[in-house]
Protein backbone atom coordinates (compact mmCIF):
# COMPACT_ATOMS: atom_id res chain seq x y z
CA UNK A 1 0.00 0.00 0.00
CA UNK A 2 1.47 3.41 -0.90
CA UNK A 3 1.26 6.00 1.92
CA UNK A 4 2.98 8.47 0.92
CA UNK A 5 2.47 10.90 -2.83
CA UNK A 6 5.15 12.88 -4.26
CA UNK A 7 5.45 15.47 -6.92
CA UNK A 8 5.88 12.14 -9.48
CA UNK A 9 2.87 10.22 -7.93
CA UNK A 10 0.60 13.20 -7.91
CA UNK A 11 1.80 14.19 -11.81
CA UNK A 12 0.98 10.63 -13.04
CA UNK A 13 -2.33 10.55 -10.77
CA UNK A 14 -3.53 13.71 -13.10
CA UNK A 15 -2.21 11.86 -16.57
CA UNK A 16 -4.33 8.91 -16.10
CA UNK A 17 -7.40 10.84 -15.17
CA UNK A 18 -6.92 13.23 -17.84
CA UNK A 19 -6.74 9.96 -20.38
CA UNK A 20 -9.72 8.33 -18.32
CA UNK A 21 -11.48 10.82 -19.25
CA UNK A 22 -11.08 11.39 -22.29
CA UNK A 23 -11.92 7.12 -23.46
CA UNK A 24 -15.25 8.37 -21.56
CA UNK A 25 -15.89 11.34 -22.21
CA UNK A 26 -18.62 10.11 -24.61
CA UNK A 27 -20.38 7.62 -21.95
CA UNK A 28 -20.46 10.87 -19.26
CA UNK A 29 -21.70 12.87 -22.18
CA UNK A 30 -25.03 10.69 -23.02
CA UNK A 31 -25.77 11.24 -19.31
CA UNK A 32 -26.34 15.15 -19.80
CA UNK A 33 -29.81 16.40 -18.91
CA UNK A 34 -31.23 19.33 -18.94
CA UNK A 35 -30.24 22.47 -18.86
CA UNK A 36 -28.29 20.64 -21.90
CA UNK A 37 -26.60 23.91 -23.29
CA UNK A 38 -23.10 24.40 -21.48
CA UNK A 39 -21.60 22.16 -23.55
CA UNK A 40 -21.24 18.72 -23.07
CA UNK A 41 -20.20 17.30 -19.45
CA UNK A 42 -17.70 14.67 -20.58
CA UNK A 43 -16.01 16.59 -23.10
CA UNK A 44 -15.73 19.59 -20.98
CA UNK A 45 -14.11 17.69 -17.96
CA UNK A 46 -12.02 16.08 -20.76
CA UNK A 47 -10.68 18.99 -22.41
CA UNK A 48 -10.32 20.87 -18.86
CA UNK A 49 -8.09 17.80 -17.33
CA UNK A 50 -6.12 17.77 -20.47
CA UNK A 51 -4.86 21.23 -20.08
CA UNK A 52 -2.97 20.04 -16.75
CA UNK A 53 -1.75 16.95 -18.57
CA UNK A 54 -0.56 19.30 -21.43
CA UNK A 55 1.56 21.22 -18.72
CA UNK A 56 2.58 18.53 -16.48
CA UNK A 57 4.06 16.40 -19.53
CA UNK A 58 6.41 19.70 -20.12
CA UNK A 59 7.44 19.59 -16.10
CA UNK A 60 8.92 17.26 -13.46
CA UNK A 61 7.58 18.25 -10.86
CA UNK A 62 10.45 18.00 -7.73
CA UNK A 63 7.31 18.08 -5.09
CA UNK A 64 3.71 17.43 -4.65
CA UNK A 65 3.23 20.89 -3.96
CA UNK A 66 4.88 21.81 -7.29
CA UNK A 67 2.93 19.22 -9.15
CA UNK A 68 -0.43 20.53 -7.46
CA UNK A 69 0.59 24.10 -8.57
CA UNK A 70 0.98 23.27 -11.84
CA UNK A 71 -2.13 21.65 -12.24
CA UNK A 72 -4.47 24.46 -10.57
CA UNK A 73 -3.07 26.90 -12.66
CA UNK A 74 -3.84 25.32 -15.65
CA UNK A 75 -7.45 24.33 -14.98
CA UNK A 76 -8.07 27.54 -13.89
CA UNK A 77 -6.95 28.71 -17.54
CA UNK A 78 -8.34 25.52 -19.28
CA UNK A 79 -11.86 24.99 -17.60
CA UNK A 80 -15.19 24.36 -20.08
CA UNK A 81 -18.58 24.54 -18.71
CA UNK A 82 -20.09 24.56 -15.45
CA UNK A 83 -18.64 20.86 -14.72
CA UNK A 84 -14.64 22.40 -16.01
CA UNK A 85 -14.66 25.61 -13.59
CA UNK A 86 -15.93 22.93 -10.60
CA UNK A 87 -13.41 20.55 -11.49
CA UNK A 88 -10.76 23.18 -11.49
CA UNK A 89 -11.71 24.63 -7.93
CA UNK A 90 -11.28 21.24 -6.77
CA UNK A 91 -8.26 21.22 -7.45
CA UNK A 92 -7.44 24.77 -6.75
CA UNK A 93 -8.39 24.19 -2.99
CA UNK A 94 -6.47 20.87 -2.77
CA UNK A 95 -3.19 22.93 -3.95
CA UNK A 96 -3.24 25.43 -0.84
CA UNK A 97 -2.99 22.41 1.25
CA UNK A 98 -0.45 20.60 -1.02
CA UNK A 99 1.53 24.00 -1.23
CA UNK A 100 5.22 23.66 -0.13
CA UNK A 101 4.91 19.91 0.25
CA UNK A 102 7.33 17.90 -0.66
CA UNK A 103 5.16 14.37 -0.27
CA UNK A 104 1.81 14.03 1.84
CA UNK A 105 0.71 10.94 3.54
CA UNK A 106 -3.17 10.33 3.71
CA UNK A 107 -3.92 12.73 6.90
CA UNK A 108 -2.65 15.71 4.63
CA UNK A 109 -4.02 14.47 1.37
CA UNK A 110 -7.61 14.05 2.88
CA UNK A 111 -7.30 17.73 4.20
CA UNK A 112 -7.19 18.64 0.82
CA UNK A 113 -9.74 16.88 -0.77
CA UNK A 114 -11.88 18.68 1.85
CA UNK A 115 -10.20 22.20 1.03
CA UNK A 116 -11.06 21.32 -2.71
CA UNK A 117 -14.34 21.05 -1.56
CA UNK A 118 -14.76 24.02 0.37
CA UNK A 119 -13.47 26.03 -2.42
CA UNK A 120 -15.72 24.81 -5.33
CA UNK A 121 -19.20 24.76 -2.45
CA UNK A 122 -17.34 28.55 -2.03
CA UNK A 123 -17.45 29.81 -5.31
CA UNK A 124 -20.66 28.78 -6.81
CA UNK A 125 -23.46 30.79 -6.12
CA UNK A 126 -26.22 27.96 -5.11
CA UNK A 127 -24.70 25.29 -5.10
CA UNK A 128 -27.13 22.23 -5.79
CA UNK A 129 -26.95 18.57 -4.80
CA UNK A 130 -27.37 15.62 -6.10
CA UNK A 131 -24.27 16.59 -8.75
CA UNK A 132 -20.54 16.66 -8.47
CA UNK A 133 -20.63 18.77 -5.88
CA UNK A 134 -22.36 16.19 -4.01
CA UNK A 135 -20.39 13.46 -5.13
CA UNK A 136 -16.88 14.84 -4.26
CA UNK A 137 -18.17 16.11 -0.83
CA UNK A 138 -18.86 12.48 0.13
CA UNK A 139 -15.67 11.25 -1.05
CA UNK A 140 -13.65 13.86 1.26
CA UNK A 141 -15.86 13.56 4.15
CA UNK A 142 -15.00 9.74 4.18
CA UNK A 143 -11.35 10.39 3.21
CA UNK A 144 -11.26 12.62 6.26
CA UNK A 145 -12.66 9.57 8.86
CA UNK A 146 -10.58 7.20 7.60
CA UNK A 147 -7.52 9.56 7.32
CA UNK A 148 -8.75 9.91 11.58
CA UNK A 149 -7.67 6.18 11.65
CA UNK A 150 -4.32 6.68 10.63
CA UNK A 151 -4.67 5.37 6.50
CA UNK A 152 -2.29 6.16 4.28
CA UNK A 153 -2.53 7.94 0.97
CA UNK A 154 -3.94 4.52 -1.14
CA UNK A 155 -6.28 3.70 1.66
CA UNK A 156 -7.43 6.97 1.88
CA UNK A 157 -8.32 6.98 -1.91
CA UNK A 158 -9.38 3.97 -2.38
CA UNK A 159 -12.37 4.26 0.64
CA UNK A 160 -13.20 8.14 -1.00
CA UNK A 161 -14.28 6.07 -4.06
CA UNK A 162 -16.27 3.86 -2.45
CA UNK A 163 -18.22 6.67 -0.88
CA UNK A 164 -18.35 8.37 -4.13
CA UNK A 165 -19.69 5.22 -6.04
CA UNK A 166 -22.48 5.10 -3.00
CA UNK A 167 -22.83 9.00 -3.69
CA UNK A 168 -23.89 8.78 -7.42
CA UNK A 169 -25.61 6.23 -7.35
CA UNK A 170 -27.89 8.70 -5.05
CA UNK A 171 -27.58 11.34 -7.27
CA UNK A 172 -30.94 10.21 -9.14
CA UNK A 173 -32.79 10.66 -6.37
CA UNK A 174 -31.25 14.23 -5.18
CA UNK A 175 -31.67 15.67 -8.21
CA UNK A 176 -35.29 16.51 -9.28
CA UNK A 177 -34.20 16.79 -12.98
CA UNK A 178 -31.72 13.78 -12.36
CA UNK A 179 -34.97 11.96 -11.44
CA UNK A 180 -37.22 13.18 -13.83
CA UNK A 181 -34.89 11.89 -16.98
CA UNK A 182 -34.04 9.07 -14.39
CA UNK A 183 -29.92 9.37 -14.74
CA UNK A 184 -27.25 9.68 -12.49
CA UNK A 185 -25.10 12.73 -12.89
CA UNK A 186 -22.68 13.50 -15.54
CA UNK A 187 -20.14 14.84 -13.72
CA UNK A 188 -20.24 12.80 -10.55
CA UNK A 189 -19.62 9.78 -12.67
CA UNK A 190 -16.57 11.70 -14.39
CA UNK A 191 -15.60 12.24 -11.11
CA UNK A 192 -15.73 9.01 -9.87
CA UNK A 193 -13.68 7.74 -13.34
CA UNK A 194 -11.05 10.24 -12.15
CA UNK A 195 -10.46 9.20 -8.76
CA UNK A 196 -10.64 5.85 -9.85
CA UNK A 197 -7.96 6.50 -12.26
CA UNK A 198 -5.92 8.16 -10.23
CA UNK A 199 -5.95 5.38 -7.82
CA UNK A 200 -5.14 3.28 -10.37
CA UNK A 201 -1.88 5.26 -11.41
CA UNK A 202 -0.97 6.00 -7.62
CA UNK A 203 -0.77 1.86 -7.43
CA UNK A 204 0.99 1.42 -10.67
CA UNK A 205 -1.69 -0.32 -12.87
CA UNK A 206 -3.76 0.10 -15.89
CA UNK A 207 -6.91 2.30 -14.73
CA UNK A 208 -9.84 0.60 -14.41
CA UNK A 209 -13.02 0.53 -16.67
CA UNK A 210 -15.68 2.53 -14.69
CA UNK A 211 -18.89 0.37 -14.11
CA UNK A 212 -22.02 1.80 -15.04
CA UNK A 213 -24.64 2.02 -11.76
CA UNK A 214 -27.23 -1.13 -12.01
CA UNK A 215 -30.66 -0.17 -13.30
CA UNK A 216 -29.95 3.50 -14.18
CA UNK A 217 -30.66 4.78 -17.83
CA UNK A 218 -27.26 5.12 -19.19
CA UNK A 219 -28.97 8.04 -21.47
CA UNK A 220 -30.60 10.92 -21.11
CA UNK A 221 -34.27 11.90 -23.51
CA UNK A 222 -33.91 15.37 -24.28
CA UNK A 223 -37.62 15.32 -25.37
CA UNK A 224 -38.72 15.16 -21.53
CA UNK A 225 -37.50 18.67 -21.37
CA UNK A 226 -39.31 21.68 -23.31
CA UNK A 227 -36.80 24.32 -24.92
CA UNK A 228 -39.26 27.19 -22.98
CA UNK A 229 -38.29 25.40 -19.56
CA UNK A 230 -35.08 27.38 -20.10
CA UNK A 231 -35.56 30.49 -17.62
CA UNK A 232 -31.92 32.32 -19.15
CA UNK A 233 -30.90 31.78 -22.34
CA UNK A 234 -26.99 32.83 -22.66
CA UNK A 235 -24.55 30.77 -20.92
CA UNK A 236 -21.81 33.08 -20.85
CA UNK A 237 -17.97 32.79 -20.25
CA UNK A 238 -15.32 35.02 -19.72
CA UNK A 239 -11.68 36.04 -18.33
CA UNK A 240 -11.23 39.77 -17.46
CA UNK A 241 -7.66 40.35 -16.09
CA UNK A 242 -7.77 41.83 -12.95
CA UNK A 243 -6.12 45.15 -13.07
CA UNK A 244 -7.78 47.08 -10.59
CA UNK A 245 -8.31 46.73 -6.63
CA UNK A 246 -12.18 45.73 -7.34
CA UNK A 247 -13.38 43.00 -4.79
CA UNK A 248 -14.62 40.02 -7.35
CA UNK A 249 -17.25 39.27 -4.30
CA UNK A 250 -18.89 42.49 -5.81
CA UNK A 251 -19.36 40.58 -9.29
CA UNK A 252 -20.65 37.70 -7.71
CA UNK A 253 -23.62 39.66 -6.16
CA UNK A 254 -24.20 41.55 -9.49
CA UNK A 255 -24.13 38.61 -11.85
CA UNK A 256 -27.06 36.93 -8.92
CA UNK A 257 -29.46 39.78 -10.10
CA UNK A 258 -29.33 38.74 -13.56
CA UNK A 259 -28.83 34.81 -13.80
CA UNK A 260 -28.09 31.83 -12.24
CA UNK A 261 -25.46 29.20 -12.45
CA UNK A 262 -22.48 31.42 -11.28
CA UNK A 263 -19.15 30.34 -10.97
CA UNK A 264 -16.73 32.88 -9.79
CA UNK A 265 -13.24 32.01 -9.47
CA UNK A 266 -10.44 34.52 -9.05
CA UNK A 267 -6.35 34.59 -8.53
CA UNK A 268 -4.46 37.59 -8.37
CA UNK A 269 -4.19 38.05 -12.18
CA UNK A 270 -7.42 36.90 -13.45
CA UNK A 271 -10.83 36.50 -12.87
CA UNK A 272 -13.11 33.91 -14.67
CA UNK A 273 -16.73 34.12 -14.86
CA UNK A 274 -19.79 31.31 -15.53
CA UNK A 275 -23.00 32.68 -15.99
CA UNK A 276 -26.37 31.76 -17.47
CA UNK A 277 -28.68 35.02 -18.04
CA UNK A 278 -30.68 36.78 -20.58
CA UNK A 279 -28.24 39.98 -20.53
CA UNK A 280 -24.72 38.71 -21.42
CA UNK A 281 -23.92 42.57 -22.79
CA UNK A 282 -24.86 43.97 -19.33
CA UNK A 283 -22.54 41.56 -17.66
CA UNK A 284 -19.69 42.28 -19.89
CA UNK A 285 -19.92 45.54 -19.50
CA UNK A 286 -19.97 45.09 -15.45
CA UNK A 287 -16.92 43.01 -15.98
CA UNK A 288 -14.94 45.58 -18.12
CA UNK A 289 -15.05 47.79 -14.69
CA UNK A 290 -12.39 44.83 -13.36
CA UNK A 291 -9.76 45.25 -16.41
CA UNK A 292 -9.79 43.96 -19.73
CA UNK A 293 -11.33 40.85 -21.04
CA UNK A 294 -8.76 38.05 -21.85
CA UNK A 295 -11.91 35.97 -23.73
CA UNK A 296 -15.67 35.46 -23.98
CA UNK A 297 -17.51 33.08 -25.54
CA UNK A 298 -21.33 32.93 -25.05
CA UNK A 299 -23.85 30.31 -26.33
CA UNK A 300 -27.53 30.16 -27.09
CA UNK A 301 -28.74 27.37 -24.94
CA UNK A 302 -32.33 27.87 -26.12
CA UNK A 303 -31.01 27.08 -30.00
CA UNK A 304 -28.62 24.15 -28.52
CA UNK A 305 -31.64 22.51 -27.17
CA UNK A 306 -33.81 22.87 -30.18
CA UNK A 307 -31.15 22.05 -32.64
CA UNK A 308 -30.54 18.69 -30.00
CA UNK A 309 -34.41 17.38 -30.29
CA UNK A 310 -34.40 17.82 -33.66
CA UNK A 311 -30.94 15.89 -34.29
CA UNK A 312 -32.27 12.64 -31.96
CA UNK A 313 -35.56 13.42 -34.47
CA UNK A 314 -33.34 12.50 -37.10
CA UNK A 315 -31.58 9.83 -35.88
CA UNK A 316 -34.96 7.97 -35.19
CA UNK A 317 -36.25 8.89 -38.69
CA UNK A 318 -35.97 6.86 -42.06
CA UNK A 319 -33.26 8.03 -44.41
CA UNK A 320 -35.30 8.17 -47.95
CA UNK A 321 -34.48 5.53 -49.97
CA UNK A 322 -32.07 5.93 -52.71
CA UNK A 323 -31.70 2.71 -54.16
CA UNK A 324 -32.77 -0.90 -53.71
CA UNK A 325 -30.12 -2.18 -51.41
CA UNK A 326 -27.75 -1.30 -48.41
CA UNK A 327 -25.79 -2.70 -46.13
CA UNK A 328 -25.06 -2.30 -41.99
CA UNK A 329 -22.18 -4.07 -40.30
CA UNK A 330 -20.88 -4.13 -36.94
CA UNK A 331 -17.08 -3.82 -36.46
CA UNK A 332 -14.56 -2.19 -34.12
CA UNK A 333 -11.14 -0.30 -35.04
CA UNK A 334 -10.38 2.19 -37.72
CA UNK A 335 -8.73 -0.75 -39.66
CA UNK A 336 -11.59 -2.79 -39.86
CA UNK A 337 -13.80 -0.01 -40.36
CA UNK A 338 -11.86 1.03 -43.50
CA UNK A 339 -12.16 -2.27 -44.32
CA UNK A 340 -15.68 -2.07 -44.74
CA UNK A 341 -16.30 0.90 -46.04
CA UNK A 342 -13.88 0.06 -49.11
CA UNK A 343 -16.34 -3.10 -49.57
CA UNK A 344 -19.33 -0.14 -50.21
CA UNK A 345 -20.82 -0.48 -46.45
CA UNK A 346 -23.51 2.01 -45.87
CA UNK A 347 -23.07 2.45 -42.45
CA UNK A 348 -20.82 1.02 -39.16
CA UNK A 349 -22.45 -0.01 -36.19
CA UNK A 350 -19.13 0.86 -33.08
CA UNK A 351 -18.65 -2.80 -31.21
CA UNK A 352 -18.33 -6.34 -30.97
CA UNK A 353 -17.08 -8.65 -28.62
CA UNK A 354 -17.12 -7.58 -25.05
CA UNK A 355 -19.04 -4.57 -26.47
CA UNK A 356 -22.19 -5.72 -28.15
CA UNK A 357 -24.09 -3.19 -29.35
CA UNK A 358 -28.27 -2.96 -28.79
CA UNK A 359 -30.64 -3.43 -31.22
CA UNK A 360 -31.41 0.39 -30.83
CA UNK A 361 -27.94 0.96 -32.01
CA UNK A 362 -28.37 -1.45 -34.80
CA UNK A 363 -31.29 0.02 -36.02
CA UNK A 364 -30.27 4.17 -36.13
CA UNK A 365 -27.56 3.46 -38.54
CA UNK A 366 -30.27 0.89 -40.65
CA UNK A 367 -32.47 3.64 -40.37
CA UNK A 368 -29.75 6.20 -41.47
CA UNK A 369 -29.31 3.93 -44.34
CA UNK A 370 -30.54 5.34 -47.44
CA UNK A 371 -32.18 1.79 -49.10
CA UNK A 372 -35.15 0.35 -49.35
CA UNK A 373 -33.26 -3.17 -48.25
CA UNK A 374 -30.95 -3.38 -45.77
CA UNK A 375 -28.73 -6.18 -45.36
CA UNK A 376 -27.51 -6.64 -41.81
CA UNK A 377 -23.87 -8.11 -40.93
CA UNK A 378 -23.68 -8.75 -36.92
CA UNK A 379 -20.34 -10.71 -37.54
CA UNK A 380 -20.67 -11.77 -33.86
CA UNK A 381 -22.70 -14.46 -32.53
CA UNK A 382 -23.92 -12.49 -29.64
CA UNK A 383 -25.53 -9.40 -31.75
CA UNK A 384 -27.63 -12.22 -34.05
CA UNK A 385 -30.41 -12.09 -32.34
CA UNK A 386 -30.48 -8.31 -31.66
CA UNK A 387 -29.57 -7.53 -35.33
CA UNK A 388 -33.13 -9.59 -35.81
CA UNK A 389 -34.89 -7.44 -33.35
CA UNK A 390 -34.95 -5.27 -35.96
CA UNK A 391 -37.12 -6.51 -38.25
CA UNK A 392 -40.27 -5.28 -37.28
CA UNK A 393 -39.03 -2.16 -35.94
CA UNK A 394 -38.46 0.00 -39.28
CA UNK A 395 -40.24 0.36 -42.06
CA UNK A 396 -37.45 -0.85 -44.31
CA UNK A 397 -36.67 -4.33 -45.24
CA UNK A 398 -34.42 -5.71 -42.81
CA UNK A 399 -32.10 -8.89 -43.97
CA UNK A 400 -30.16 -10.41 -41.11
CA UNK A 401 -27.25 -12.35 -42.62
CA UNK A 402 -25.49 -14.34 -40.04
CA UNK A 403 -22.04 -13.57 -39.99
CA UNK A 404 -20.18 -15.01 -37.20
CA UNK A 405 -17.00 -13.01 -37.43
CA UNK A 406 -15.55 -10.66 -39.40
CA UNK A 407 -14.01 -12.46 -41.48
CA UNK A 408 -17.60 -13.95 -42.48
CA UNK A 409 -18.80 -10.22 -42.97
CA UNK A 410 -16.05 -9.80 -45.42
CA UNK A 411 -16.56 -13.01 -47.59
CA UNK A 412 -20.72 -12.16 -48.05
CA UNK A 413 -19.59 -8.08 -48.68
CA UNK A 414 -17.28 -9.50 -51.35
CA UNK A 415 -20.78 -11.75 -52.58
CA UNK A 416 -22.45 -8.53 -52.74
CA UNK A 417 -24.07 -7.92 -56.15
CA UNK A 418 -26.84 -4.86 -55.91
CA UNK A 419 -27.78 -6.60 -59.68
CA UNK A 420 -29.32 -9.83 -58.29
CA UNK A 421 -33.04 -10.72 -57.24
CA UNK A 422 -33.31 -10.11 -53.61
CA UNK A 423 -33.29 -14.12 -52.51
CA UNK A 424 -30.09 -14.95 -55.21
CA UNK A 425 -28.41 -12.23 -53.50
CA UNK A 426 -29.20 -13.48 -50.04
CA UNK A 427 -28.29 -16.90 -50.64
CA UNK A 428 -24.94 -15.94 -52.27
CA UNK A 429 -23.95 -14.23 -49.40
CA UNK A 430 -24.64 -16.81 -46.32
CA UNK A 431 -23.55 -19.55 -48.91
CA UNK A 432 -19.95 -17.25 -48.74
CA UNK A 433 -20.15 -17.29 -44.68
CA UNK A 434 -19.14 -21.12 -44.83
CA UNK A 435 -16.01 -20.92 -47.37
CA UNK A 436 -13.99 -18.76 -45.04
CA UNK A 437 -12.16 -20.14 -42.12
CA UNK A 438 -11.69 -17.61 -39.18
CA UNK A 439 -8.92 -17.93 -36.39
CA UNK A 440 -8.95 -15.43 -33.50
CA UNK A 441 -6.25 -14.97 -30.89
CA UNK A 442 -7.64 -13.21 -27.52
CA UNK A 443 -6.22 -13.85 -23.98
CA UNK A 444 -7.80 -15.22 -20.58
CA UNK A 445 -9.43 -12.12 -18.54
CA UNK A 446 -9.48 -14.52 -15.31
CA UNK A 447 -8.78 -17.91 -14.31
CA UNK A 448 -11.04 -20.66 -15.17
CA UNK A 449 -10.87 -24.23 -16.40
CA UNK A 450 -12.16 -25.61 -19.52
CA UNK A 451 -12.83 -28.89 -21.33
CA UNK A 452 -10.30 -29.76 -19.02
CA UNK A 453 -8.01 -27.68 -19.68
CA UNK A 454 -6.49 -24.96 -16.69
CA UNK A 455 -6.97 -21.23 -17.97
CA UNK A 456 -4.50 -18.57 -16.56
CA UNK A 457 -5.41 -14.94 -16.82
CA UNK A 458 -3.16 -13.66 -19.46
CA UNK A 459 -2.73 -16.83 -21.71
CA UNK A 460 -2.95 -16.75 -25.33
CA UNK A 461 -6.29 -18.05 -26.17
CA UNK A 462 -6.43 -19.66 -30.36
CA UNK A 463 -9.71 -20.27 -31.30
CA UNK A 464 -11.25 -21.49 -34.81
CA UNK A 465 -14.71 -20.98 -35.55
CA UNK A 466 -15.30 -20.21 -32.75
CA UNK A 467 -13.43 -23.43 -30.20
CA UNK A 468 -10.70 -22.92 -28.43
CA UNK A 469 -7.96 -25.39 -29.87
CA UNK A 470 -4.98 -23.85 -27.99
CA UNK A 471 -3.83 -22.24 -24.87
CA UNK A 472 -0.34 -20.96 -25.04
CA UNK A 473 1.62 -18.68 -22.69
CA UNK A 474 3.88 -16.81 -25.08
CA UNK A 475 3.10 -15.68 -28.79
CA UNK A 476 5.80 -17.97 -30.80
CA UNK A 477 4.05 -20.94 -29.66
CA UNK A 478 0.72 -19.03 -30.50
CA UNK A 479 2.28 -18.26 -34.21
CA UNK A 480 3.11 -21.78 -34.52
CA UNK A 481 -0.06 -23.86 -33.55
CA UNK A 482 -1.79 -21.13 -35.96
CA UNK A 483 0.67 -22.13 -38.98
CA UNK A 484 -0.29 -26.08 -38.12
CA UNK A 485 -3.78 -25.45 -38.60
CA UNK A 486 -3.52 -23.26 -42.03
CA UNK A 487 -1.64 -26.44 -43.18
CA UNK A 488 -4.19 -28.36 -42.36
CA UNK A 489 -6.47 -26.41 -43.91
CA UNK A 490 -4.44 -25.58 -47.07
CA UNK A 491 -5.99 -22.50 -48.33
CA UNK A 492 -5.24 -19.80 -51.16
CA UNK A 493 -5.50 -16.59 -49.53
CA UNK A 494 -5.11 -15.63 -45.89
CA UNK A 495 -5.75 -12.54 -44.24
CA UNK A 496 -3.76 -11.33 -40.96
CA UNK A 497 -5.76 -8.02 -39.02
CA UNK A 498 -3.59 -7.30 -36.40
CA UNK A 499 -5.14 -5.48 -33.22
CA UNK A 500 -4.29 -2.19 -31.49
CA UNK A 501 -2.32 -4.21 -29.26
CA UNK A 502 0.33 -5.23 -31.30
CA UNK A 503 2.99 -3.49 -32.60
CA UNK A 504 3.38 -3.48 -36.54
CA UNK A 505 7.04 -5.32 -36.49
CA UNK A 506 5.12 -8.33 -34.62
CA UNK A 507 2.57 -8.36 -36.94
CA UNK A 508 4.92 -8.56 -39.57
CA UNK A 509 7.25 -11.60 -38.01
CA UNK A 510 4.12 -13.66 -37.68
CA UNK A 511 2.85 -13.02 -41.04
CA UNK A 512 6.43 -13.81 -42.85
CA UNK A 513 6.64 -17.15 -40.86
CA UNK A 514 2.94 -17.91 -42.07
CA UNK A 515 4.56 -17.55 -45.68
CA UNK A 516 7.58 -19.57 -44.54
CA UNK A 517 4.56 -22.32 -44.12
CA UNK A 518 2.25 -21.99 -46.66
CA UNK A 519 4.35 -20.84 -49.43
CA UNK A 520 1.68 -21.26 -52.30
CA UNK A 521 -0.83 -18.88 -50.60
CA UNK A 522 -1.57 -15.19 -50.79
CA UNK A 523 -0.62 -13.32 -47.59
CA UNK A 524 -1.93 -10.28 -47.02
CA UNK A 525 -1.09 -8.41 -43.45
CA UNK A 526 -4.17 -5.23 -42.67
CA UNK A 527 -3.89 -3.23 -39.69
CA UNK A 528 -7.68 -3.60 -38.55
CA UNK A 529 -6.83 -1.94 -34.99
CA UNK A 530 -9.51 -4.12 -32.88
CA UNK A 531 -9.03 -4.33 -29.48
CA UNK A 532 -9.72 -7.52 -27.40
CA UNK A 533 -8.36 -9.70 -30.51
CA UNK A 534 -4.40 -9.99 -30.91
CA UNK A 535 -5.10 -11.04 -34.50
CA UNK A 536 -8.21 -12.16 -36.28
CA UNK A 537 -7.44 -14.62 -39.03
CA UNK A 538 -9.50 -15.07 -42.19
CA UNK A 539 -8.44 -18.30 -43.92
CA UNK A 540 -10.24 -19.52 -47.49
Amino acid sequence: MREYIDGQSFKNMILYAASALESNKQTINELNVFPVPDGDTGTNMSLTMNTAAAELRKADPPTVGKAAEITSAALLRGARGNSGVILSLLFRGMARILKDKSEVGGAVFAEAMNEGVSAAYKAVMKPAEGTILTVSRLSAERAKVVASEGAGAEAILSSSIKAAKEALANTVNLNPVLKKAGVIDAGGKGYVIMLEAMLAALRGEKAPAFQAVAEIKEKADFSDFDTEDIIYTYCTEFIVERENKKDPRLLRSFLSGLGDSIVVVDDDEIIKVHVHTNTPGAVLTEALSYGSLLSTKIENMRKQHTETINREAEEKASAVPEKKYGVVSVCAGDGMEAVFRDLGVDCLVPGGQTMNPSTDDILKQINKTPAETVFVLPNNKNIIMAAEQCVSLTEKKVIVIPSLTIPQGIAALLNFDPSLDEEILKANMETALSRVNTIQVTYAARDSEYDGHEIKEGDYLTLLEGKLIAIEKNLDSVISVIGDKLLEISPEFVTVFYGSDVQEDTARECAAKFEEKLPGAEITLVSGGQPVYYFIISAE
